[in-house]
């Protein structure tokens, strides 16, 4: 894993360079652990789960980028970057990009097209994401 690419980003203004807090970082995987709980609640509806698990995808992308002390104001970078800050596979961080192209549509033009595969791979993809975001030292 290297973070050059990550500085390059910082080159071209892409990403910001800002020491990582411990606090902030607790938050962050606090906040995903309740959201991911919520996705997988089944009484709640899919579209609920989705953006629950959506969220918590995020916030561990961002903790995982603010880990290593970036911080980004794109959500679609903080899914790429995932390659770098935790070695997450492209297809895997792929999948996250999808959900957040689905979760603009349903922000932006009020459509939210969802299958309940796409919504499995998001829980289980986000919950492996937690147990490596989870893993990380604490913040130095």
């Amino acid at each position: 894993m290297t973070l050059k690419n990550l500085d390059n980003l910082v080159k071209i203004k892409k990403l910001k360079v800002e020491p990582p807090d411990q606090t902030e970082f607790d938050g962050m995987v606090s906040s995903a652990k309740r959201r991911l709980h919520d996705a997988k609640v089944k009484a709640v509806s899919e579209e609920g789960r989705f953006l629950s698990a959506y969220g918590a995808s995020h916030v561990l992308s961002l903790a995982a980028l603010r880990w290593h002390g970036y911080r980004s104001e794109s959500r679609y970078l903080v899914f790429q970057c995932l390659e770098q800050t935790v070695g997450f596979e492209k297809t895997k961080w792929r999948v996250f990009a999808k959900c957040h192209h689905q979760r603009n549509l349903a922000e932006y033009e009020g459509h939210l097209e969802i299958t309940p595969q796409l919504l499995k791979e998001l829980i289980v993809l986000t919950a492996e994401l937690l147990a490596i975001v989870e893993k990380l030292d604490p913040v130095s």
